[in-house]
């Protein structure tokens, strides 16, 4: 995966008067850190903000951020941690980077994209996605895309394993080998629990039936 480049802007200025005024000139409070970083205090403009997440989601892509400060331009290898937005306009409130050592391992969480078209949905089976996105170790340049799974040999109740998905390079799984990842229920399965609620929506209705109205006589 290759940096992504983003300008930002040293900011001097906190509190929710100036992060207001930052967010309606289009701007949008941030800061990075790290574990040998000192807190630094940043601004990215939003639009920019939005072209980077059209490339990757936010725990994928690998950040060169531009920081500008007095005329001066420094650049710092970054993931994004958090990305806070508002709940109902999903307008971005704040976003918080981590830096990184290009040569040191991070972990990141990678998106499962299936492949093929399992034998077993062709049976009438059903495909279900245990997990939608897994955990990977490795180096910053080394985090894939995705991780595609071929399903084309899933038969009704056949499964997928962590320990069975093969990644190239030197990528760990984070997960454990025995997490299913994607599986074939049989049909039968999905309406088993509608044929359970139905029978006791009737065994419900027959005890009603047979209880006696209270203020009957004695």
């Amino acid at each position: 995966m290759d940096l992504i480049e983003l300008k930002t802007k040293i900011r001097t200025t906190t509190g929710n008067g100036p992060a207001r005024r930052l967010r309606m000139s289009g701007q949008i409070p941030a800061v990075l850190y790290g574990q040998k970083t000192e807190p630094v205090l940043l601004s990215v403009n939003k639009s920019d903000l939005e072209m980077v997440f059209k490339k990757g989601g936010i725990g994928q892509v690998i950040l060169n951020l531009v920081i500008q400060k007095n005329g001066e331009t420094t650049t710092r290898p970054a993931m994004i941690k958090e990305l806070q937005t508002h709940p109902l306009s999903r307008n971005f409130i704040h976003i918080d980077f981590y830096e990184i050592k290009m040569d040191q391992k991070i972990t990141a969480k990678i998106p499962v994209v299936t492949t093929g078209t399992a034998k077993g949905v062709e049976l009438g089976g059903i495909l279900q996605i245990i997990r939608r996105e897994l955990e990977v170790e490795c180096l910053p340049l080394a985090v894939p895309e995705s991780i595609e799974i071929d399903i084309s040999d899933l038969d009704i109740g056949d499964s997928i394993h962590v320990g069975k998905i093969r990644l190239e390079g030197e990528i760990e799984f984070l997960e454990d080998d025995n997490y299913t990842v994607v599986t074939v229920l049989s049909p039968k399965m999905e309406e088993e629990p509608e044929e359970e609620e139905e029978a006791e929506e009737e065994e419900a209705e027959k005890e009603d039936k047979e209880t006696p109205e209270a203020g009957g006589e004695e």
